[in-house]
């Protein structure tokens, strides 16, 4: 691709500073582009929206660069956000991040700066772009602890032809060796952790300003009830923490929701079959490449950061498809993505819908 003019999204973290930077020093006019996404509650204690603007800007007046402050909180709120709450309320378990992506990062943002004559964006995601003739791949980073291809499968052929993942060859201590050398602001500023619009604080409380508390019981499978729940939206398949239920034996975990009585179900003991499945039904199915990935042999990942699970991919119609796994996956969640892979290659995935 022979390209020149390149918009950088700069989140005022470290990764995305020097994706900026390794462009610039390969001959590219680049500018950035700080997205501010959310500022329904910017003066929160949680909220880091204004420092890391600020430390957008400190970055890119070092590197001699160009910023835009570019508001996208309405498409945010309208297309993530709503989403995530309609999820919540069903009694699934959404990924804003996935969503934000493929509707923000890479739509929004993407054309804002194609129509301020970029011909390409880059982020500072940890996956790599290889282009075979006129086919672009979307592969796995580098770095296997950082890979963050998961995140990104919702890009369409034509969203990740105009794509850069400058850190897709590099380990994250190599990038944080080089903002260091480079004294960038952003060198040892702690890598941002869950969704951006939740920041560190509880995710109880956050969801509670949004969503209607309805407190249930807490029922095993034999119907016994030990304990009360404060609403089912509140609650995540495997979840362990904040369950409160107290007596002796193994530990209890989240294994399911009856949103007609509104109960929650939980188990004892990590490896409880109830928190195992040997299949999923996944829809809203979206793939990186042109034609759409044959049935057969593949891996997926059901969650960020697990292992790549060996599975048989089968259709049952234009839009959704089973995941036949080899090993039984514990907590598959609906609402989360499964994302399949070929080796390294991501090829996209779909909305978890059930699992057995």
């Amino acid at each position: 691709m022979d390209l020149h003019h390149i918009t950088v999204g700069l989140s005022g973290g470290v990764d995305s500073s020097v994706a900026a930077h390794l462009l610039k020093t390969a001959g590219y006019a680049v500018r950035g582009v700080f997205m501010q996404n959310w500022e329904d509650d910017d003066d929160d204690e949680y909220c880091s929206i204004k420092t890391d603007a600020l430390d957008a800007i400190a970055v890119a007046d070092l590197l001699g660069i160009d910023i835009d402050i570019v508001n996208f909180a309405g498409e945010y709120k309208d297309r993530v956000f709503a989403y995530f709450l309609r999820e919540y309320q069903a009694g699934r378990t959404p990924n804003p991040d996935v969503l934000c992506n493929a509707e923000i990062k890479f739509k929004c943002f993407l054309d804002h700066a194609v129509q301020h004559g970029a011909e390409a964006i880059a982020t500072g995601h940890y996956a790599r772009k290889i282009e075979r003739d006129g086919v672009h791949f979307l592969y796995k980073g580098k770095d296997a602890n950082k890979d963050q291809s998961y995140f990104l499968y919702r890009l369409s052929p034509q969203q990740l032809s105009k794509a850069l993942f400058p850190l897709g060859e590099m380990e994250k201590p190599h990038v944080r060796r080089i903002a260091a050398k480079l004294q960038l602001p952003t060198a040892a500023k702690k890598d941002s952790t869950g969704i951006c619009f939740i920041g560190e604080r509880p995710f109880r409380e956050f969801l509670q300003k949004y969503l209607p508390a309805n407190p249930g019981a807490m029922v095993t499978p034999e119907g016994q009830t030990v304990g009360e729940h404060c609403g089912l939206s509140f609650y995540t398949l495997g979840q362990r923490k904040g369950l409160n239920i107290g007596g002796a034996g193994e530990p209890w975990f989240v294994a399911g929701k009856d949103l007609a009585k509104n109960e929650l179900l939980v188990v004892q003991g990590h490896e409880h079959p109830l928190l195992l499945s040997g299949s999923l039904t996944m829809h809203d199915l979206s793939f990186t490449l042109p034609q759409r990935p044959p049935e057969g042999r593949y891996a997926a990942k059901t969650r960020y950061r697990m292992a790549d699970a060996p599975c048989e991919l089968v259709y049952d119609a234009d839009d959704c498809a089973r995941l036949i796994f080899d090993t039984a996956q514990w907590a598959v969640t609906p609402g989360q993505s499964a994302v399949l892979y070929d080796g390294e290659i991501c090829l996209g995935g779909g909305v978890i819908t059930h699992a057995s």
